[in-house]
């Protein structure tokens, strides 16, 4: 009896890990979990996620468009070196006239399709960062709230209803003109004004799974509050997340291109927004100046949306059985 309960003592408690979260690691990181069934697991959600999507044609050609835009971005140094804001041709000349200036001149002279280029790696760039800053401050004061409940969840609720009185516009707005217009302060206004929705819905999540087994489970081995959080319900609670980010870069982009349309973008760098602001005292004579830019900014958030909905297709899991 002895040498079995020293046996019992030795033996280490097998890792609990819900189905949440092996499939979440294994759709977006395709982790090996310790112990062939956790890796097959893992392997087997992931699979049935990209198999859900491969399956959805919105959500397909949304990819398919948005892996477009990301390598634009990053190849608009090699494709148009030099600087987009640099004067190289004749004014307004119109697409197709020269074949070296594919997408014509502005009003300046500077080539558009090189204006698209690198304003398609601002416009991400300000859409990922503001994004990555709202769920960020969203997921922590949602978890916070939705796993203490009482006193710490009022408190951080009236100071996210305090956030969604005033217009995000409006915030941004207010923000940007307090500090000096740039892509960083850009970002960090979109991001800090995006933050509420985040905090809601991971509340909400919090709010269902602090008592389920798993964290129960967890309280018995004697996790610490920020293990359970972070380590276990935080993992079961991002997919609803991750469909709001995509959501969130896209009106990032839209919110972006509406400042610089009014003039309040970053006067150093080439974006949407500020090509279409540029081109509208040229409306009737030239209108490709405002269609072009317009265009891009529609095909960009059309594929975030059209990939938000199909990643919450995928990541619903009774969604995902009728597909």
């Amino acid at each position: 009896m002895a040498s079995d309960s020293s046996n019992l003592i030795a033996t280490p408690p097998e890792p609990t890990t819900s189905p949440w979260r092996r499939q979440l690691a294994g759709t977006l990181f395709g982790q090996r979990r310790a112990g062939a069934s956790a890796a097959s697991g893992s392997r087997g959600a992931g699979r049935g996620v990209w198999r859900a999507l491969a399956r959805n044609p919105s959500a397909l050609a949304g990819l398919l468009l948005l892996a477009a835009f990301i390598a634009l971005a990053l190849g608009a140094g090699h494709l148009f070196p030099g600087d987009p804001l640099d004067m190289v041709a004749a004014p307004f000349e119109w697409p197709g006239v020269d074949p070296q200036y594919r997408l014509g001149t502005d009003s300046l002279g500077r080539d558009v399709a090189a204006g698209i280029a690198h304003g398609t790696r601002v416009s991400l760039l300000i859409g990922a960062a503001s994004a990555g800053i709202g769920l960020v401050i969203g997921t922590l004061v949602g978890a916070i709230g939705g796993f203490f409940g009482g006193v710490i969840d009022d408190l951080l609720v009236r100071v996210t209803e305090l956030f969604q009185t005033v217009p995000s516009f409006l915030l941004v707005i207010v923000i940007v003109a307090i500090g000096r217009p740039s892509v960083t302060i850009i970002a960090l206004a979109i991001g800090i004004a995006s933050w509420p929705t985040v905090a809601r819905i991971v509340r909400a999540e919090f709010r269902t799974l602090r008592q389920s087994d798993f964290v129960l489970a967890a309280r018995s081995q004697g996790f610490s509050n920020a293990r359970i959080i972070f380590g276990e319900i935080l993992p079961n609670a991002l997919p609803p997340v991750i469909v709001t980010a995509s959501v969130m870069v896209a009106s990032a982009i839209l919110i972006e291109s509406s400042l610089s349309f009014l003039g309040m973008g970053d006067p150093n760098v080439v974006s949407w927004g500020g090509m279409i602001g540029a081109g509208r005292d040229s409306l009737r004579t030239a209108w490709y100046l405002t269609a072009v830019p317009g265009a891009a900014i529609v095909l960009a958030v059309l594929a975030l949306n059209l990939l938000g909905d199909g990643l919450n297709d995928a990541l619903n899991p009774r969604l995902r059985e009728r597909v």
